[in-house]
């Protein structure tokens, strides 16, 4: 039903999940991240407390083998589940249970985990393994969105196409990023419209928006205002 890609980017410290389904609001219920921890999607007859609990499990300092052992001992269902999961060592791991529909499977590389189900072969994860780990000059964003592509160009969901997400943290405790495609007939071009609206309207604005560092963030309007007007910003935000 179901493929994903969970990263790390060591050199940021960034974990992100990309991921898309001929499912409405893929994004709703697979993608998991915590900063300092790692990333998490949980799909395939999802159960949404997995996400959390392999993470909880990671944070106590469990493999993410064991993190995913953990979380999946408790659910009756763990034949229908797949979870897979990446930490600050960039260290993957994945379950896909016996149950889940052809084809179903997993792989991974140093820093990220691709898993699916219900594809269209198994090509799809291969694929999207190998753009992303030949990508890596590539943002993390736009590395996920090219890796997707890749898989959709083998096959993708066999079912379709319906929905897209990319989840993405940094230090904070909410995401960097966070979009969300919950019905389209081609999600993924969706997604890489509003990832480029992100670029140019929201990721300028992070370094100095209320953080950890700095709880208030930039609060002098003269400024904020320049940086709008460097932008090009200033007459949209000007008609709101």
């Amino acid at each position: 039903m179901t493929w994903s890609i969970v990263a790390h980017d060591p050199a940021s410290g960034a974990f992100a999940v990309a991921v898309t389904t001929c499912a409405f609001a893929v994004g709703a219920s697979c993608p998991f991240v915590r900063p300092g921890i790692g990333a998490v999607s949980t799909q395939s007859f999802t159960n949404r407390y997995l996400g959390p609990a392999v993470l909880d499990g990671l944070a106590r300092g469990l493999a993410p083998a064991e993190a995913i052992q953990g979380a999946l001992a408790g659910d009756r269902g763990a034949a229908l589940r797949q979870i897979h999961c990446v930490d600050r060592h960039g260290n993957a791991a994945a379950w896909t249970g016996e149950s889940c529909v052809e084809w179903a499977g997993s792989t991974s590389g140093p820093g990220f985990s691709v898993a699916g189900n219900m594809l269209a072969g198994e090509s799809v994860v291969t694929e999207t393994a190998a753009c992303y780990a030949s990508a890596a000059a590539l943002p993390l964003p736009e590395r996920l969105m090219l890796a997707l592509d890749a898989g959709q160009a083998a096959g993708g969901d066999r079912r379709g196409r319906q929905s897209a997400a990319m989840k993405l943290i940094t230090t904070e405790d909410f995401p960097d990023l966070d979009l969300r495609v919950d019905d389209h007939p081609t999600p993924l071009d969706e997604m890489r419209r509003l990832l480029g609206i992100w670029r140019r309207d929201r990721a300028p604005g992070l370094a100095t928006a209320p953080r950890r560092a700095d709880p208030s963030g930039l609060v002098d309007k003269a400024v904020i205002e320049a940086g709008w007007r460097a932008r090009g910003l200033e007459l949209r935000f000007s008609k709101k």
